[in-house]
């Protein structure tokens, strides 16, 4: 192989890389401050209370 044909292949090679990247980061992706779960836990103003059997 030539120096242009290994350039041409590199060549290539970067942009099937860069096809993939740009898949993977797209409009559905969650950026790092913005995340797509909400409100984890449900409504904190009552506490679960716990009782032993008696019996």
């Amino acid at each position: 192989m030539t120096e242009s044909e290994n350039e041409q292949i590199k060549q290539q090679f970067r942009e099937a890389l860069d096809r993939k990247n740009e898949k993977s980061a797209g409009p559905g992706a969650a950026t790092a401050g913005d995340s797509k779960i909400h409100h984890t836990h449900g409504p904190a103003d009552h506490k679960r209370e716990f009782r032993r059997k008696s019996g």
